[in-house]
């Protein structure tokens, strides 16, 4: 299933802070290409990529397998205004979201509960990008700290 990105996903990719080594968080994954394509870009880092849909995070899961092999990327099954941190998890360095509803307007009511959840899952310095920028916006995250 290693599809190849669309150009907006790609362009997205490219426009994020990537570094070696870096811990990224990815909210809404769908069928995972997007964090495929991060996991490739950043060392020895970390992926961990979330969705609501059991159904998304199964196709992600099926098509990640040489990726969840190196240890960069793993999946989780949740919504974003419910995540911790799980045990000995360490802070993200960033954070993307792409189309998520909690995120972009479109649900008001748990937003602020997302924000409040993203900010404790960063390191104090992180970041968080949604699209609708060109191609991506930061979101502070300075109130919610």
């Amino acid at each position: 299933m290693n599809s190849k990105l669309s150009k907006r996903l790609a362009d997205i990719v490219d426009a994020l802070p990537l570094e070696k080594d870096i811990r990224v968080l990815e909210i809404g994954c769908g069928p995972g290409a997007m964090a495929r394509e991060i996991s490739k870009r950043i060392g020895k880092g970390h992926v961990l990529a979330i969705d609501r849909s059991a159904k998304a995070i199964q196709q992600a899961i099926s098509g990640s397998q040489p990726e969840i092999e190196t240890g960069r990327l793993s999946f989780r099954q949740v919504l974003i205004e419910k995540f911790e941190l799980g045990d000995n998890e360490k802070p993200f360095d960033i954070a993307i979201a792409v189309r998520v509803g909690a995120l972009d307007g479109r649900h008001p009511e748990i937003e602020k509960q997302s924000l409040l959840k993203i900010a404790k899952a960063l390191k104090k310095t992180g970041k968080l990008f949604i699209d609708g920028g060109n191609p991506l916006k930061e979101i502070s995250l300075y109130e919610y700290r």
